[in-house]
């Protein structure tokens, strides 16, 4: 298949599009840089409301991921419309242009989060859930609204809720590294949030999956099926570093450098359950958190010792 996809220079966007290749598949990256574009390669720029619609005909599939990173920096009054824009603005000028092709894609795959459904403390929340409150809930609900006019065209959407992406190479398990190789690890809080993750492996065969499986649509929860909470997260992953982590770290301090932000990513509890992925009879390659962090640290020292 001819497949797009936004956000792939991203810790998932990068991984998808070597996985796309390797099974086969046409990957054109779309990129922000004008004066430099390969043949593989379709500029836009999303800010300025620029894409070429003409070179979307014939493609099978988009995938839309770009997005400003969330917890790059603190949530001030411009970052959080820096956030929102980079997701809602860019997923309307997307669904807009495919929706106006003579030749559309079968399928459009845009990201979203389980920041749809705030914090819910020990309740499991699967996609029929309801929505949520708070800046993410809402930033979510308004990223899979925009993606509307390609669904009223006739394409299928896909909005792909995801929950931690696991990846030595990026997101919260690189930054996590560090502390806890030091034996400096703990919990946030009081670690009785839950944390709903997926591996990057799994995350990005879910995204495939989606592509090719025709039946799915709507909101899809992009997690493992065994979320944990935070001081269980902590002591696994001490556990396969090989080091202790009893340096837990109180709400409250937490709250006053990070504000919002640590409300709504690192003590909020979602207990996420991946009903449409289970029910469309997805296979996990690492379902359970200890195999899948034994094996993303793994990969990574091999592909670290290789280069």
């Amino acid at each position: 298949m001819r497949i797009l996809v936004t956000g792939s220079s991203g810790l998932v966007g990068s991984h998808l599009i070597a996985a796309l290749r390797a099974k086969g598949h046409d990957a054109i990256r779309l990129v922000r840089n004008a004066e430099n574009v390969d043949p593989g390669e379709i500029y836009w720029d999303p800010e300025k409301g620029e894409l070429d619609s003409a070179k979307l005909e014939g493609c099978n599939a988009v995938v839309h991921l770009a997005g400003e990173n969330i917890a790059h920096k603190l949530w001030t009054t411009e970052q959080k419309r820096k956030i929102r824009n980079s997701r809602i603005e860019s997923t309307k000028l997307f669904a807009k242009a495919l929706s106006q092709l003579s030749s559309p894609p079968a399928v459009f795959v845009s990201a979203s989060a389980i920041g749809y459904y705030g914090d819910r403390g020990a309740e499991e929340v699967r996609e029929k859930s309801p929505i949520g409150i708070g800046f993410l809930a809402s930033l979510c609900r308004e990223w899979e609204e925009a993606a509307r006019p390609a669904q009223q065209a006739g394409i299928r959407v896909v909005n792909l809720r995801f929950g931690i992406v696991l990846s030595p190479e990026g997101g919260v398990l690189k930054l996590m590294l560090v502390p806890f190789r030091l034996g400096l690890g703990g919990p946030l809080g009081s670690g009785q949030q839950y944390m709903s993750w997926i591996s990057i492996f799994d995350a990005v065969e879910a995204i495939v999956f989606c592509i090719t499986n025709d039946t799915i649509k709507g909101p899809v929860n992009i997690v493992s099926p065994s979320p944990v909470t935070n001081a269980e997260f902590t002591k696994v992953l001490a556990t396969v570093l090989g080091k202790s982590a009893s340096l837990a770290v109180p709400a409250g301090p937490l709250r006053m450098i990070l504000k919002g932000l640590a409300d709504e990513l690192m003590l909020a509890s979602t207990r996420v359950y991946p009903e449409k992925l289970l029910e469309a009879d997805f296979k996990y390659q690492a379902p359970k958190l200890e195999p899948a962090l034994r094996r993303l640290m793994a990969e990574f020292e091999k592909n670290k010792a290789g280069k």
